[in-house]
This record gives structure tokens, sequence and C-alpha cells, in this order.
């Protein structure tokens, strides 16, 4: 079995405490020493997960991009499929929250949403299996450490998935320049799926077509729109926002 190498202090950090069982070994720059580091020896060690040192210049050649002198030896990253969505769903009490990535391709900005997700109470991230970024160790640094925790879920046919959580009474929201309706005016206190289009390209056309409901931004400034990623953190504490005040008024937990 072929391993991956994760990188950065939040990444290492969550795969030890959700799952330690993935960490093969832990590589820490020489003479790295500081109270982070500190917590990850701590956390191998309860976990009997072996710890070695490196220079610097090896753990650059081993991975691209900014290390933070930790580098940890992983089994293969799980991506979810279709049926852990009903599973999810069935043990999930309350308005459930998904967020749907319609071809999102760019790792930063999947890394940046997954974190978002999480943050902001999602219970899991969908993404079509084609045309799309997955679990890679860049998604895993940008995510800091949301990736190991939300559930990314990969699925054949997004229309087809779309149509079968609208059955199970979830509400689909897409986000388009052009709706005529705000973020703002929209109700996401209920069962939702929030849709977030590609980089440029926005929405497919039959992904656009099962939406309930279609949202915009509004923009006050010079700029047309956002990046997804920003965007994507905009709505979800939109609908966070929402749930708060609703459960606030009726006294039960968002």
């Amino acid at each position: 079995m072929s391993l991956e190498k994760i990188y950065g202090v939040h990444a290492v950090e969550a795969l030890l405490r959700h799952h330690p069982k993935r960490v093969k070994q832990i590589w820490l720059a020489e003479g790295r020493s500081d109270p982070r580091v500190q917590t990850l020896i701590e956390l191998a060690s309860q976990n009997r997960v072996a710890v070695g040192n490196a220079e610097r210049r090896e753990l650059d050649a081993w991975v691209e991009g900014v290390h933070q002198g930790v580098v940890a030896d992983v089994s293969p990253s799980q991506v979810w499929g279709e049926a852990m969505l009903d599973e999810l769903l069935d043990r999930t009490e309350g308005a459930p929250l998904l967020l749907v990535l319609d071809g999102v391709t760019d790792p930063h900005n999947l890394g940046a949403c997954l974190r978002s997700a999480d943050a902001a109470g999602a219970l899991a991230v969908i993404v079509p299996k084609d045309k799309s970024a997955t679990l890679t160790p860049t998604v895993r640094k940008v995510a800091c450490g949301a990736a190991e925790v939300i559930p990314l879920v990969a699925v054949t046919n997004l229309a087809r998935t779309l149509e079968k959580l609208k059955q199970r009474g979830l509400w689909v929201v897409g986000t388009a320049g052009e709706a005529e309706q705000s973020l703002y005016q929209q109700d996401m206190t209920g069962p939702t799926i929030l849709i977030m289009g590609a980089e440029g390209s926005g929405m497919r056309r039959l992904t656009r077509d099962l939406c309930d409901y279609l949202v915009h931004l509004p923009m006050t400034g010079s700029v047309s729109s956002l990046n997804v990623s920003v965007a994507t953190g905009v709505c979800l504490f939109e609908a966070q926002r929402q749930r708060s005040v609703k459960a606030a008024g009726t006294g039960k937990k968002s």
C-alpha cells in the first residue's frame, strides 16, 4: 500500500486526533521544538506513532508547499461514496445543511471550502467524481484539519443525487449572479443544500434546473464577483446566522 505525505501542523494534528491509525510516521524538521510541535509529539506518543527528524531541505524535496517543518506518512485519503449521505442524514437531528461544489477544480478553493463548511456546521461536502478537485496533500493543508473531520462525498451523477436528496425533503439553493433574489432574502433555516458553481463558469445547466431557489450575493463595490471559496464562506455563514437566530428564538440549539 503506497503512503501519502500530508504536511502542515494543522493537517497532521487533525489526523492524529481524528484518524490516528492512518498515520504511520511523522517527520519533524531538525531543531524545531516549539509548543505546537510538542503537542504533535505527545499525540503521536499516545497513539504509538513513530516520530523522526529530517533536514528541512529533505522535507522541501518531499512535498510541494509550505510544510511548516511537519510531514507525515499516512495511508491513502478516503473520499466517501454516495451511500454515506443516507447514513449521515439518517442519524442527523435537526435541519441538515449540505454544501455542493459543482465542478470546483482548484485544490486551494476546495480546501478553503472544506474549512468553511466545517466551521459553519455543514454536514458534508458533495462533489462530482469527474472534473472536480479531490483530497490531496494541498487540499488538506489549506483545509487546516477540516478535511479530516467533514466528509467529502464524491458522486457519479450529481443531478441524480440532488433528486434523491430533494425526495428526502431537502431544498436546493443555487448561487447565480443574475438571480433576482438576494442571499439575505432566502430562508436557509430548513433542510438545505447550498450549491456553488465552478470557478468562472458557475453551475452547470442541469444542476441549475434542479435548484428550488436561485440567489445572488449583493455586490456594492467595483468588483463583479468573488472567489468561489470566499463566496462559499459568505453563504454558509449566512445560513448559520439564520439558524442561530431561529434557535435563539425557540430556545433550541442550531
